[in-house]
């Protein structure tokens, strides 16, 4: 899966330790939703580091001047419910984004997505759209996601996931070839409920106490 150029799988050291502690099955809701963040700030860092540029002027205490900020405004947009954990991180990372909010259910005997929410700002399609879901699994739900994105004409997409399986890799990229995915850490292979393994469990279910 690594050579597809739109796929990153990151490497850093905090990101695969907090994802380590984020597995154990002993780790409390509380503990969760820390590493959640941690680890949605860090692959935000790396996910934004390519973001274009534009000068403008400010003043500071002494005097004017020309001062990089960013090109085009961000759009934080959580696949509910469990992309609602990574949202805080990015919004410090992003205090100026705007955030809007995309609602899909799995269909636990067909596996595909059900949409039963999509709250956009009335301006989204003059946004980049960081999409954020933790789990990156069939890939039907981002799929499904990108499609209604595009829909409302967003013409820049990027997904940040923590873990996802090979099989919704290749799935989404094929789907989607010009969104660029950045993913904390590639898992083995999907069982046949369509769950990630070694995984995390269910990623909403952990972040909200409703296990």
């Amino acid at each position: 899966m690594t050579n597809i150029p739109t796929l990153h799988v990151m490497d850093h050291p905090l990101i695969r330790h907090s994802i380590s502690l984020l597995r154990r099955k002993e780790t409390t809701t509380f503990q969760f939703r820390q590493f959640v963040a941690v680890i949605s700030f860090l692959i935000g860092y790396e996910a934004t580091r390519t973001f274009s540029l534009k000068m403008t002027e400010i003043e500071t205490p002494l005097q004017k001047m020309q001062a990089p900020v960013l090109a085009t405004p961000v759009c934080l947009v959580p696949i509910l419910r469990a992309g609602l954990g990574m949202v805080s991180a990015l919004q410090l990372l992003l205090p100026y984004s705007s955030t809007g909010h995309i609602g899909l259910c799995r269909n636990e005997e067909t596996l595909q997505p059900m949409e039963y929410l999509c709250k956009l700002p009335k301006n989204i399609s003059e946004q980049m759209v960081l999409l954020l879901d933790p789990m990156l699994a069939t890939g039907g739900s981002a799929i499904h996601a990108v499609n209604l994105l595009k829909k409302h004409g967003v013409k820049k997409i990027i997904m940040l996931n923590i873990i996802g399986s090979p099989e919704g890799a290749e799935a989404f990229t094929k789907a989607h070839p010009d969104v660029e995915v950045f993913l904390g850490c590639m898992d083995e292979h999907l069982n046949d409920h369509g769950y990630i393994l070694p995984g995390l469990g269910d990623a909403g279910d952990r972040l909200f106490g409703t296990m």
